[in-house]
């Protein structure tokens, strides 16, 4: 991995831009952007915003608000970014408030487009002057229904560009012009006029034939399209959305010991608050005061409950479920696991895939090809002779079948519905480019402590001598091992903990890689390596000895325990296997992946490890800084590798990897460094997280094909006659509606790591401080 020189800093913008109606809108607003000195912008349709990078930090964003809106678009500042979700309610309404204008358009449009169609299409309603009623109705709906289509048009017409908008407004006023001018000045006004209703296109005299069905039909069509496109985009943003509402709203602070309601966002780092049974966590913190068991479901998706207790870190948005807490705030705003939680998901949404901006740049070139299309079917039909109307109405059908709609929403849909469920799942996708690289994964590199095993040492056995009793050796051990920060100090002084308590210690002293030793009870108590006995001329017995053997065999480690000049016995400690990561590992193997474990342990602890969940590879006693280098061993032999790790050691590894997945138990660097970050500790979840990345772009991966097979296939049935105008309206907003339902479909995506009692209860507290 190298590393750029120094250079100034960027400035990052995001601006939320409005008058997007289609995938060339957005690619239209991005050329203009790009075009601004040092500016590298990239626009999303489906989440209509724009993320901007600037290579000057003193940027001014009415430079670039300007630029947008000389492409004829409206741009504007987030009014509140994911930090505090202080905003969600805002985002929700601005929105809705279209809807809701889309909505009441559609129904009028509905309203007076069906008599008019049943009038054309069923000879027995068509009355005497029934052709004038048709118009009286249909005027409406082509002028005020399709108003937002004709200003959109038109504005882009005065800026020299051509979309979606162009092909409706066009074809549609061009029907109705049509059908005005054969009212008036052609025979199709004249009292008893009828006409049947064909699907194709059949040659006649233009000037007895009205379109007004067409115009109408078409434009309810496209309304109808546009409603459906804009309620599914919502829905796809809705987990986004529902991890920003998760935060509490106001917070009781302490101040001079007195509770204050104050808005979460004057919430300061450092304050102290109250949280009362069933109320929401505000912010992240550690806890000063109580004991409780908190419910982090809506951030983990693990279901049970984390015992917490004083000096425990607690995280914003979850739900005390026990006593009464008082937190001191530790992270506000924006650096709180939820904000950094919604950064990432709205990061991934924003971004592009290679598919996406191979779709972009089609959609670009898309509507001019499809005008001159049309005129060239106009003047062939006109030139091979046929009657005007004839040609007319095969180049209307050409203008309304295209549809560069659903190429735009193909890649942008997906990712947002994919990537909003894996927030859900506690699984945050960083880019859209990690889903490509889901796919040719074959190899997945599983660091061992922490990420296949707890992390947590415990106390597994006690061996003792003739006569020596287990509860004094751990009592003793313990109450020495109490004073010492070790990890297996703790394990050991945890274990004695819970027998019962324990006896003061006096003339304590540490030996650095030894062990220690001290009084207690008038007692010298010694707990450590055989080197520590040996200074003091101490031996292990047989039986103690082989004891000693086989638990280093098995990975595990002995400690002795000797006091009154004799070895009273060996306890045995070693990290715990996580339940769950045999069940994982089987899932790795199934995806076709080749688990591979890499760990500096020695390699009969490795190996034993390995034998326990099912790994074949290991990669044993490899030193922190050589992790990169076996990963970068593993892609030189042809294998693209998928990384799993939590510590600072692994950090390196996951940048290495061609897919990084960091546990969200594990430390920030290793999450920074990662592709993809599991909340929960659970091995499973990477497993879920590369089933959701390739599901996710075998949907985006469908919808281009639609797309693009519907456009080859439509454009020349309409072109050769073969295709009603109002038809292919229809046609054409059922191919962008088809598009975002099947993109909706991955909500249905359900994990399968189901949680289990027996994880260790530290773990997910662990992962609400540092996930």
């Amino acid at each position: 991995m190298v590393t750029a020189p120094a250079s100034q800093p960027e400035a990052a913008i995001e601006l939320e831009i409005g008058g997007m109606t289609c995938a060339s809108c957005a690619n239209r607003v991005e050329r203009k952007l790009n075009k601004l000195p040092g500016v590298t912008a990239t626009v999303n349709y489906a989440t209509e915003k724009a993320k901007v990078t600037a290579a000057s930090p003193n940027l001014d964003p009415h430079t670039l608000i300007a630029a947008v809106e000389e492409a004829g678009y409206t741009a504007a500042l987030p009014t509140s970014g994911p930090a505090d979700g202080s905003g969600a309610d805002d985002e929700q309404a601005r929105p809705d408030r279209e809807l809701v204008a889309l909505r009441q358009r559609l129904w009028v449009s509905v309203a007076l487009t069906v008599p008019v169609i049943a009038l054309a299409m069923i000879p027995a309603l068509q009355f005497t002057y029934w052709q004038w009623a048709s118009l009286t109705l249909a005027a409406p709906v082509i002028v005020w229904g399709a108003w937002p289509f004709h200003t959109a048009a038109w504005t882009n017409l005065r800026h020299g560009a051509a979309t979606m908008d162009t092909l409706v407004s066009v074809g549609t006023l061009a029907a109705l012009a049509w059908s005005i001018y054969a009212l008036f000045w052609g025979t199709a006004g004249q009292p008893g006029m009828t006409h049947g209703f064909e699907l194709t296109v059949s040659p006649s005299d233009g000037a007895g034939n009205i379109y007004l069905e067409v115009a109408a039909g078409v434009t309810m069509f496209v309304l109808a399209g546009r409603y459906f496109e804009k309620r599914s985009k919502r829905q796809a943003g809705a987990a986004l959305r529902a991890l920003l509402e998760l935060g509490a709203k106001e917070v009781a602070v302490l101040r001079n010991g007195t509770e204050t309601q104050i808005p979460i966002a004057q919430l300061q780092v450092g304050d102290s608050f109250v949280v009362r049974p069933g109320e929401k966590i505000a912010t992240d913190g550690v806890i000063i005061t109580g004991n409780s068991a908190v419910d982090a479901s809506m951030l983990t998706g693990e279901s049970l409950p984390v015992e917490v207790s004083e000096g425990d870190a607690v995280t914003g948005a979850t739900v005390n479920a026990g006593g009464r807490l008082i937190v001191r705030a530790t992270r506000v705003g924006s650096d709180t696991q939820l904000a950094r939680m919604a950064q990432l998901v709205e990061d991934a949404q924003s971004g592009k895939a290679q598919v996406q901006r191979l779709a972009d740049r089609i959609s670009g070139i898309f509507v001019p090809i499809v005008i001159a299309i049309a005129v060239a079917v106009l003047g062939g039909w006109i030139g091979a002779g046929f009657p005007l109307s004839a040609a007319f109405t095969a180049a209307v059908a050409v203008l309304i079948i295209a549809c560069p709609c659903a190429l735009g929403l193909a890649t942008p849909t997906a990712l947002l519905v994919g990537t909003g469920r894996g927030a859900q799942l506690g699984i945050l996708i960083k880019g859209p480019e990690v889903l490509e690289s889901t796919r040719a994964v074959d190899t997945i590199v599983l660091d061992k402590t922490g990420t296949v095993t707890t992390g947590t040492m415990t106390l597994h056995d006690i061996v003792t001598a003739p006569g020596t009793s287990s509860d004094d050796v751990l009592r003793l051990a313990g109450a020495l091992e109490h004073a010492s920060e070790h990890p297996i100090a703790r394990a050991i002084a945890a274990a004695a903990d819970q027998a019962g308590p324990l006896p003061p210690v006096e003339s304590f002293t540490s030996v650095d890689g030894k062990g220690v030793h001290g009084v207690i009870d008038g007692h010298a108590v010694l707990v450590g390596r055989e080197s520590l006995l040996a200074d003091w001329s101490l031996h292990l017995d047989d039986t103690l000895s082989a004891a000693k053997s086989a638990a280093e065999q098995t990975g595990k480690t002995a400690v002795a325990v000797a006091w009154d000049g004799h070895v009273q016995g060996v306890l045995v400690v070693a990290d715990t296997v996580k339940p769950t990561s045999a069940a994982a590992i089987a899932q790795f193997t199934a995806l076709g992946l080749t688990p591979i474990l890499l760990t500096g342990d020695n390699r009969a602890a490795a190996d034993h490890v390995a034998a326990q969940v099912g790994i074949t590879e290991v990669i044993a006693e490899v030193l922190p800084q050589d992790k990169l280098t076996v990963i970068a061993d593993l892609q030189k032999k042809g294998k693209t590798v998928a990384m799993v790790g939590d510590g600072v050691n692994d950090a390196a590894a996951l940048a290495q990897a061609d897919l990084g997945l960091a546990m969200g138990t594990g430390t920030d660097v290793a999450i920074e460094a990662a592709d993809i970050t599991l909340v929960r500790g659970d091995l499973r979840s990477a497993a879920d997280a590369i089933r959701l990345a390739r599901r996710t772009l075998r949907t985006i991966k469908m919808n281009l094909f639609w797309a693009f097979a519907y456009n080859i296939a439509a454009i020349p049935l309409a072109a050769l006659g073969l295709l009603n105008p109002m038809l292919a309206g229809a046609a054409m907003a059922f191919s962008s509606v088809f598009v975002v339902s099947n993109s909706l479909r991955l909500r249905t995506f359900t994990s399968q790591a189901t949680s289990t009692p027996s994880l260790t209860p530290d773990a997910p507290a662990r992962s609400l401080q540092h996930a």
